[in-house]
């Protein structure tokens, strides 16, 4: 598919509202948004046209994401900068920039609509195609890699863990005892494995039976859960004081890392029993979500793809460690 062709495509980013809402008043005044996720650059695109003079650095791994994006954001000139980096770099990359701190950070994670559509991916499984599933196709083992060579017990560790899948054991030695006649190249082999090994009954409920395979193949190949774990702390001290970090997850495991890092974040530490709390010991942020807030029904029934989202934000609240400027918006020069 061309970049003209996708760059056409109208993919509505989940909660788009909500979180331009979210990032607004960070952002107001010439503030910088560091897009962890861009994709095809629907976020920023929002951000730019909804918030005047704001500024948006766009990470992504996947370097056609970012060419995808680069045609789409070339209107807004030098208010755009595409990096290509895995999030959890976050730091360097605005040291990169010549700038200390940001103002906002942005994760949508999880695979997009985009790379769901590129066949030669591998993210799919509705046809047959190469088992790749790296979002940064130019390094890393693929998920042929992990189904050829991961041991019975890793493999099935990933499948309950990332996949959250009941038969994962099953479903795990039934791929070591077929990739000793054949080894694993592309998906359809694998899907049909799939259906072979799950009962019935279990295949008419929770959708497609490849489903939880994929995902947690597509995890382990990219090492997303342990990307998060390091980028959310950086993130949180990447932002100065009315700065705003913002996460959609699609799954339980990401959820549970972004509630952790943020509860941590919010935690007011001192004794319950305290009568006075000491500027000091007051939490560096502040919750703008109570929980994890859900898409609307209306959202879900126009994309089935809002059903999972988790949307959790906190703002920063006191001056980082050794900050050389909290309070002022974002600005080059400043080195961390």
């Amino acid at each position: 598919m061309g970049v003209e062709a996708v760059t056409n495509q109208k993919h509505v980013p989940v909660m788009l509202d909500r979180i331009v809402d979210l990032l607004a008043p960070a952002l107001a005044d010439g503030g910088v948004l560091v897009d962890c996720t861009t994709g095809h650059g629907g976020h920023t695109e929002a951000v730019l046209e909804r918030i005047p003079g704001s500024r948006v650095i766009g990470i992504d791994r996947d370097t056609y994401a970012l060419g995808i994006a680069g045609e789409r954001l070339a209107r807004f000139g030098d208010r755009w900068t595409g990096v290509h980096a895995v999030y959890d770099e976050i730091l360097d990359v605005i040291a990169g920039q010549g700038l200390d701190h940001v103002d906002a950070v942005l994760f949508d994670l999880g695979v997009s609509s985009m790379q769901l559509d590129q066949r030669e991916r591998g993210f799919a499984y509705a046809e047959d195609a190469p088992l790749d599933m790296r979002m940064d196709a130019t390094q890393g083992q693929t998920a042929a890699d992990v189904l050829n060579t991961y041991s019975a017990a890793d493999l099935t560790r990933i499948l309950r863990d990332y996949g959250e899948e009941k038969f994962a054991k099953k479903i795990a030695y039934a791929i070591v005892n077929r990739r000793e006649k054949v080894p694993f190249t592309t998906s359809g082999p694998l899907v049909e494995l799939l259906y072979a090994e799950i009962p019935a009954p279990a295949r008419r409920t929770g959708g497609h039976p490849a489903k939880r395979t994929f995902q947690a193949l597509r995890m382990e190949v990219n090492d997303e859960l342990g990307a998060l774990r390091k980028a959310l702390p950086d993130s949180l001290e990447a932002v100065g004081v009315g700065g705003r970090v913002v996460v959609e997850s699609y799954h339980s495991l990401e959820d549970r890392l972004t509630k952790r890092a943020f509860a941590e974040a919010t935690k007011l530490d001192v004794p319950p029993d305290m009568p006075i709390v000491p500027p000091e010991a007051e939490p560096s942020f502040r919750l703008l979500t109570r929980g994890a807030e859900q898409a609307t029904e209306e959202e879900i029934e126009e994309n089935p793809r809002a059903a999972s989202v988790r949307l959790r934000a906190v703002e920063r609240v006191k001056p980082r460690n050794n900050p050389r400027d909290n309070t002022a918006k974002s600005t080059p020069g400043a080195t961390r």
